[in-house]
């Protein structure tokens, strides 16, 4: 039963972390050169999860685990964000 729950937790850290950073990036950096850099997903990624990884660490429930699932979240959020900026704004 606690595996169920850590596993929902991972979840939802993932899907929090891919939304958040989707939407970040396609409002704020648009209009940024970081936008065309096509290794910033992966960068975000490793970096949200070495970051995520202590504080989660010290929760019992929870372990590494998460903080690889919202790395990864974290990544493809910023993978595709990049994607959308690239957009137009208004279609003619």
């Amino acid at each position: 039963m606690l595996t169920l729950l850590a596993a929902g937790i991972a979840g939802a850290a993932g899907i929090f972390g891919h939304t958040k950073a989707r939407s970040f990036v396609g409002r704020r950096l648009r209009f940024t050169s970081l936008v065309e850099k096509p290794a910033l997903g992966v960068v975000a990624g490793v970096t949200a999860a070495v970051v995520a990884a202590p504080v989660v660490a010290v929760i019992p429930l929870i372990g590494v685990g998460t903080a690889l699932v919202f790395g990864a979240g974290v990544g493809t959020g910023v993978a595709l964000g990049a994607r959308d900026a690239k957009r137009p704004l208004l279609e003619d």
